[in-house]
């Protein structure tokens, strides 16, 4: 009964499958589950857990952290933490765990909860207030920063995380009606977005890459990714699994790119003939990039960007 309750959730977590598959999950292992959103992934390791196996969670959200609590008080097995998971080194070490982990998951990007809820102020598709904070507790909201960002900065976030071509003619509109009304819903936001917008791409809303953008921006997405990375090999045992979802260019450059060098090993000048011993990889990429199947993003569109990651911590 126990696991027939932990293993409901209307949440479809993305690539499940095929991530229970890359963490090689062993009865009696210690795991982490770094974005916990609504459990989906936590729920399916803690299926395969034993007795004697543990699950550390994080997450950022408020709401995940009350949907968590109530797992946490079903199961002694998982550990909830109401922290952003570029602070998992620190977390591991205070529970005596670091360097004994033996998988950890990254699913990176906004949970379908956060998007589904108008009120968290992700999608431009519902009216809600325009605030995008994984934890609307700290920093300040997108509204916030709005009202005060010059043409420049709003420009260069626009630009650098959403891709967006028509950065500077966006930023300008932006400004423009703030100085009619000020900016605090996602409608508004999103209609200045799609008026000022001279070419909509096909089955996407022409919002979409700057509502990404601010998303990022405000909640420092890609620097916490950064600084996570090589803290998760600090805290994997030997052979133990890095596996991450990414769900947009940025994110995926970013965790390919160090898994890429992780693998290399040392950093020496080039042209030097370097023994293969010396160069001593910290990681070893585990097979090709793994996208979810037909069959899953019919089931889940939201999947369809995703791609994961796999690499194993080396001896």
């Amino acid at each position: 009964m126990l696991e027939n309750q932990l293993l409901h959730s209307s949440h479809q977590p993305v690539l499940l499958t095929e991530v229970l598959t890359a963490l090689q999950i062993q009865p009696d292992g210690s795991y982490l589950d770094c974005t916990y959103g609504r459990g989906g992934h936590s729920r399916a390791i803690l299926s395969q857990l034993g007795n004697n196996g543990k699950l550390i969670a994080f997450d950022q959200d408020p709401e995940a952290i009350e949907n968590a609590q109530q797992l946490q008080q079903l199961d002694s097995r998982f550990t909830i933490i109401h922290s952003s998971f570029d602070q998992l080194k620190a977390q591991c070490q205070q529970q005596n765990i670091f360097n004994k982990i033996n998988g950890i998951l990254l699913d990176l990007g906004v949970s379908s909860p956060q998007l589904d809820n108008a009120d968290r102020g992700f999608s431009f598709m519902k009216d809600g207030p325009l605030d995008m904070r994984m934890n609307p507790q700290i920093g300040e909201s997108v509204a916030q920063w709005l009202a005060k960002a010059k043409v420049a900065q709003i420009t260069e976030i626009l630009k650098i995380y959403g891709e967006e071509r028509y950065a500077k003619r966006l930023a300008n509109a932006i400004v423009a009606a703030r100085t009619e009304t000020p900016l605090l819903t996602t409608k508004q936001l999103a209609n200045i977005i799609a008026t000022a917008h001279p070419a909509w791409e096909k089955d996407k809303h022409p919002a979409t890459r700057s509502f990404q953008a601010l998303r990022i921006f405000i909640n420092q997405e890609l620097q916490q990714l950064q600084t996570t990375l090589p803290q998760a090999i600090e805290t994997l045992a030997p052979l133990g699994r890095l596996a991450v979802i990414s769900f947009h260019s940025l994110e995926d450059r970013i965790v390919k790119r160090f898994m890429r060098d992780q693998a290399k090993g040392t950093h020496f000048p080039p042209n030097l003939p370097i023994p293969a011993a010396m160069m001593k990889p910290n990681l070893s990429i585990v097979g090709k990039p793994i996208y979810p199947s037909d069959q899953e993003i019919r089931a889940n569109p939201r999947a369809r960007s995703a791609v994961l990651r796999i690499a194993e911590k080396c001896e």
